[in-house]
């Protein structure tokens, strides 16, 4: 390895995700590129008394292939269920021999941004029917939200740099963040990043409506997330994982590995202004934005493509608008800009590593996913947001941002890998 920080390159040889548009990385894309959707009413459970009926479920989902036995599933919450899962898929698509890797060089870091809602959510209500005795011994272990994180380390005997990050909607892309910079300061040579989420339960639902910051588009769920649409009404509840396998060059070099592309950059800053609104402008992602540009050493030309946070709110969507004006200046006009949430939902602590394979799958293939559900033009938001149809177009270089409540913002930067 090199010997230091700015030497060493870090590259993306794994991807694994699960999604409310599939399970498995062939069709989760097929899927996005099609433009499909993944948003219907709710079936999980009743919703009929929510404002909120619909969200965006994972369908057909069984984690066994990625576990010990049924028994270690068992003892799990969905949300470790889908991060194991998304991690194990990362695993094979990366073709490491892990018989042959030193693990103590390979870590995780496995993020969710509220963590065991739905054993919480049971676990209390066993506590209220049936009192304290009756409470599981793997309450505690099955709600944390490191706990993901920790069992792709047991289960796969990864050794090196592990923990959780926990920044609400911006999670996954600070997990992805760090990891690069843990390879960079060379303290691991393999890295597996990013977030799971499991909140489309009545409790999860029931407050995020009562925030009144999701769609009440109930009769049409296909079309209630609608990022940059001028008739956007709020966001729509998503749920699943997103896995990368970042790696230092030159151990990716020497396995003979396939190299997706090369992570070059990282923004993250704080609002410092509100619990959940942006800051004015968009000032907040701006920096985050230029921070990541700057530390890769691109030019805001140099950027061909933005996977935007858009997640379909009044508020956010024009902030977000502002803030790539901000930065990119007249060339934000010539920027494909899209959202992949009117498909996916909004997948919480999932969102930034499942958009930044999105990102990863674009400079792979030369396509941009589409903004599904972009009909009626706002003012406010007037970018090149890719509506409705999937653009073949050469992508060399792109930023992926993440917000979440709390004003954190963090952004990736990534471009094609040149040898």
């Amino acid at each position: 390895m090199a010997n230091n920080y700015s030497d060493r390159r870090v590259v993306v040889t794994g991807l694994g995700v699960v999604t409310p548009v599939g399970n498995d990385l062939d069709t989760f894309w097929k899927n996005l590129i099609a433009g499909q959707c993944g948003v219907d009413k709710i079936t999980s459970f009743d919703a009929s008394p929510f404002e909120t009926q619909v969200a965006a479920e994972v369908k057909n989902f069984d984690p066994l292939p990625a576990f010990p036995s049924p028994k270690e599933i068992r003892r799990t919450d969905r949300y470790s269920q889908f991060g194991v899962y998304a991690a194990w898929s990362a695993l094979k698509d990366s073709g490491l021999d892990l018989a042959k890797e030193n693990c103590d060089e390979i870590g995780v870091f496995l993020g969710s941004g509220i963590g065991g809602l739905a054993t919480t959510a049971e676990q209390h209500k066993i506590l209220l029917d049936r009192g304290p005795r009756k409470l599981s011994p793997f309450m505690i272990p099955m709600l944390i939200s490191n706990m993901a994180s920790g069992l792709v380390s047991m289960y796969f005997n990864l050794r090196g740099p592990n923990f959780a990050t926990c920044s609400a909607c911006a999670t996954a892309n600070h997990a992805i963040g760090e990891a690069w910079r843990t390879i960079k300061m060379g303290d691991a040579q393999v890295m597996f990043a990013g977030g799971a989420e499991a909140t489309v339960i009545p409790v999860g639902i029931g407050g995020f409506c009562a925030m009144r910051a999701m769609s009440t588009r109930n009769d049409d769920p296909k079309h209630a997330s609608r990022p940059f649409d001028k008739e956007r009404d709020g966001f729509v509840m998503g749920e699943g994982a997103g896995i990368l396998v970042l790696e230092d060059l030159e151990h990716a070099k020497k396995r003979g590995a396939r190299i997706y592309c090369e992570i070059v950059g990282y923004g993250n800053t704080a609002d410092a202004y509100h619990l959940t609104s942006p800051s004015p402008g968009g000032e907040g992602a701006s920096r985050s934005m230029k921070m990541a540009l700057r530390g890769a050493g691109l030019n805001p030309t140099d950027i061909s493509y933005i996977n935007a946070h858009g997640t379909s709110t009044p508020v956010g969507d024009i902030a977000e608008t502002q803030a790539i004006k901000a930065v990119f200046g007249d060339h934000a006009k010539k920027i494909a800009v899209s959202s992949t949430k009117g498909a996916t939902g909004h997948m919480l602590g999932a969102a930034g590593a499942v958009e930044t394979a999105v990102c990863v799958l674009a400079i792979q293939n030369s396509i941009v996913p589409p903004t599904i559900n972009q009909f009626v033009s706002d003012p406010e938001c007037d970018l090149d947001y890719v509506p409705n149809i999937a653009r073949e177009m050469k992508v060399d270089a792109i930023i992926n941002n993440s917000f979440g409540f709390g004003g954190h913002n963090a952004t990736i930067a990534a471009k094609k890998f040149n040898g």
